[in-house]
């Protein structure tokens, strides 16, 4: 173990070397810098004595720390981690700190054996391929009249639900049936009943459990969604978003648009990472700090089903899957607009060497009509008409994990607010039933979801995605305020009135006095503030959060999904900034405990009042499914903003001037069904 840490710290003095060249220190490792980093690592295995049945690939990927604030200081290191491993070589991880000295390496255990990195590639075929050569699973599958060849088997992560299942990497497959002559859509056609535990580490099948007898398969018949050509369908106009490509990216990640400068990058885990986001009130004037880092730190989706084939379903799809690995590339004119700018990524691969995956992030200028600011002023000598424009920029990436497909959109505006907006979108996860009518259902029967076609049943779930903001407010060290509103009574004497609310500043002091349950009749705002920054009447500068419609979890705090993914107990979360926490479900969380969790470090109830601190919060959905999400589901959304709050003298729209006729395309419609023709911008 000695010699691993003497290695992996030349590793990160070779990192040093490598990095100090890079455009930005917050770049993703190059194509050449992670082969390096495999060629060193490959050469040194984790253990003496590794399982000969399982790859145990080397990923380097990135975890900065901030930058050094001293001028000169060498820029932050990546950290490394050397998963998956057996028990009997715990997965080890070794972090540079920022501070002097500018280079240690350290190596600690997982917080639980039963803890694990996420799914490989390699982990998915095995998985399937096991549980499809098992005579059991083949048994199976004939008895209901499939053919073994034509099934797709699929690995879903466990979860965790006892000791029973700890020291060994597992997968719970569930297969469905191909139907490739009638549709591509095999999750309509699931065999019901059928759950295959694997063991990946030794890659055999541990149990079968059939409970699935007299479920019929559905055929598909309808559910393909695939588009074959043809003209377009008459009296549709498909929608374009307008706009130019008013912006720059310079070394491949930093952004420049308008009165905005950021950092972009993809990450396996987290998919899009927007970091040092800068925001100025007008040109020539200085740039002020907003944010350092934010990213989507977990995805949690449970199911609302406890039978043998549902019931370990609450997924954590960034730490099991990884939002960056499951990211394909755009579509381009669909996924994004014409006048888009995308960009690749590069990412190691399970045996550590790098791969290219083009076109997994798009930016692009969005003008679709909305207006940022108007009036109309007729008590003047001159009537006025004065509007402006809502033109925006666009970040976007979209993981497919799954039959699910998450568009992730972190859209700036010229006004200095931030919308975070996700969209779910893709296939129903379905069950497979007996019943062709809601007639059929017994009334003691709880379907635990909507019949939505015959044999088919949508069941209930839900979505929280609970992202991480180091929102640096003019700097680090900020505060969180609750801007709490109560009802005023108004006594006769002193007003027509009965009643107005009242506000009261409250500034956090601990953790615990950073956890926030929304609630309609109990309103707030959330404000991050600099307390050494005021304004020029005074006010503390800073930026709010405004939710938008979310959801909140309703399984029992005791429940092992739930105690896996308490980091949903509460929408807000302020925490002190912490190099090593920036996973909400543990830095390992395919079948985790609970015992590394951002609810985990709250307990521990640090001050953060005038400190660099996080803000988490969780975006939430509850779905029902309905018979208009089968068998492809419309794309849903919401949203929140970071919006600033006393932090400009006064709205920078004012300096922002309208279109003209000129500025913007002109497009002619030449026959009925045909889209406009449109001369260029």
């Amino acid at each position: 173990m000695e010699s691993l840490a003497v290695l992996l710290l030349l590793l990160l003095l070779l990192l040093s070397s490598l990095t100090s060249s890079s455009p930005h220190p917050l770049d993703p490792l190059t194509f050449t810098e992670i082969s390096t980093v495999r060629s060193i690592l490959s050469s040194h295995p984790p253990s003496p004595t590794p399982t000969p049945s399982l790859q145990s690939p080397l990923f380097p990927f990135s975890n900065h720390p901030k930058p050094p604030s001293s001028p000169g200081s060498p820029p932050p290191l990546p950290s490394l981690a050397a998963p998956p491993s057996p028990p009997t070589h715990p997965t080890s991880r070794t972090s540079s700190p920022s501070t002097s000295p500018p280079v240690s390496s350290s190596l600690t255990p997982p917080s639980h054996p039963s803890a694990f990195p996420r799914l490989t590639s390699s982990d998915i075929s095995r998985a399937s391929s096991t549980a499809l050569s098992d005579p059991r699973v083949i048994r199976t599958i004939q008895n209901r009249g499939l053919d073994p060849s034509r099934i797709n088997c699929l690995p879903l992560s466990p979860g965790w639900f006892g000791p029973q299942e700890e020291n060994r990497r597992l997968a719970k497959v569930q297969c469905f049936a191909l139907f490739y002559n009638i549709t591509a859509n095999f999750y309509m056609s699931p065999v019901e009943g059928l759950t295959v535990l694997v063991d990946l580490d030794v890659g055999a099948v541990v149990w079968v459990r059939d409970e699935g007898r007299g479920i019929p398969v559905p055929t598909g018949e309808g559910t393909d969604y695939r588009y074959t050509g043809g003209a377009a369908r008459p009296g549709v106009m498909m929608e374009r978003a307008g706009g130019g490509t008013g912006f720059e990216v310079e070394g491949g990640h930093m952004v420049k648009w308008g009165n905005w400068e950021l950092h972009v990058k993809a990450d396996e885990r987290a998919g899009i990472v927007v970091s040092t986001a800068k925001v100025r009130e007008a040109e020539g004037e200085d740039w002020r700090t907003v944010m350092y880092k934010g990213f989507a730190s977990e995805l949690f989706v449970p199911y609302m089903e406890g039978s043998e084939g549902w019931y370990f379903r609450g997924y954590m799809d960034a730490g099991e899957y990884g939002l960056g690995s499951c990211a394909m590339p755009l579509v381009r004119l669909n996924d994004c607009p014409r006048n888009a700018y995308y960009m690749d990524a590069v990412f190691s691969g399970e045996d550590g060497r790098p791969f290219v995956r083009p076109d997994v992030i798009c930016l692009f200028e969005r003008y679709t009509g909305d207006v940022a600011w108007r009036h109309s002023e007729l008590f003047s000598d001159e009537p006025i008409h004065e509007s402006r424009p809502k033109v925006t920029l666009v970040i976007r990436m979209v993981a497919s994990v799954g039959n699910y497909d998450y568009i992730f959109d972190w859209e700036f505006q010229q006004d200095g607010l931030i919308k975070i907006k996700v969209s779910l979108s893709g296939m129903l996860m379905v069950k497979g039933t007996a019943y062709q009518n809601i007639s059929q259902v017994p009334k003691e029967h709880d379907l635990h979801g909507t019949l939505v076609t015959e044999n088919l049943i949508g069941i209930a779930h839900d979505h929280f995605i609970t992202f991480y903001l180091d929102m640096d407010i003019d700097g680090p060290n900020n505060s969180f305020v609750k801007v709490h509103m109560t009802k005023q009574q108004i006594s006769p004497q002193e007003s027509p009135r009965k009643s107005i609310y009242k506000f009261n500043r409250e500034v956090a002091k601990t953790e615990k006095d950073g956890r926030i349950k929304l609630n309609l009749y109990d309103p707030s705002e959330f404000h991050i503030v600099n307390p050494a920054r005021l304004s020029k009447v005074g006010n503390p500068t800073g930026y709010k959060l405004v939710p938008a419609a979310t959801a909140a979890s309703l399984l029992d705090l005791t429940d092992p999904p739930q105690l896996r993914s308490a980091f949903t107990n509460n929408q807000i979360w302020i925490t002190p900034y912490n190099e090593s926490e920036e996973w909400a479900g543990g830095l390992f969380a395919y079948q985790s405990r609970g015992d590394d969790t951002l609810a985990v470090w709250s307990d521990r109830n640090r001050p953060i009042e005038n400190k660099d601190i996080v803000t988490w919060y969780t975006l939430g959905f509850h779905h029902i499914p309905c018979q208009e999400d089968y068998p492809i589901m419309p794309t849903v959304s919401s949203s929140f903003d970071l919006k600033p709050v006393n932090f400009f003298d006064k709205n920078p729209i004012l300096r922002a001037a309208p279109y003209f006729e000129d500025d913007l395309p002109v497009c002619e419609t030449t026959a009925r069904g045909e889209l406009p023709k449109c001369n260029s911008i």
